[in-house]
């Protein structure tokens, strides 16, 4: 039997919402286009940083592991959604950007791999409906 998340989701007012996560809560909104105040977080964007938090997760892991030498370390995501309705996330493109003086870019593409191809469920979950393409690029300093 696997592992069950629970998020308790609540209403606070107009489009607002609040939501429980394991280590914090967070607020929910629409932008003030779609009637709400743009007080919170927009739920296809949040689906948006949890596949970099998910991936960039497994990668930070495999940097420290490798002892791998990383100034900075960034996920660019651009995410196209469809025109009609529900619109949702068809073609997404992942960029992950390494900065350093002395970047052992093999490694660090093996990283990324095993995150994108392995470990990463987020990932595989936006496999099941969109399109992805992943692209690594190294920032020598």
């Amino acid at each position: 039997m696997g592992t069950t998340n629970t998020v308790i989701t609540t209403w606070k007012q107009n489009m607002q919402f609040h939501s429980t996560n394991p280590a914090g809560d967070l607020l929910i909104d629409a932008s003030p286009d779609d009637g709400g105040n743009g007080d919170g977080l927009r739920p296809k964007a949040l689906m948006l940083s949890a596949l970099a938090g998910c991936s960039g997760l497994d990668v930070a892991q495999m940097i420290k592991k490798m002892r791998l030498e990383v100034d900075d370390f960034r996920i660019d995501i651009h995410a196209e959604l469809t025109d009609e309705h529900p619109k949702y996330y068809h073609k997404v493109k992942v960029e992950y950007h390494f900065y350093g003086s002395d970047l052992a870019e093999k490694k660090l593409q093996r990283a990324v791999d095993l995150s994108v191809e392995t470990y990463c469920g987020v990932m595989e979950m936006f496999r099941k409906f969109a399109d992805m393409e992943i692209e690594t690029i190294f920032h020598s300093s």
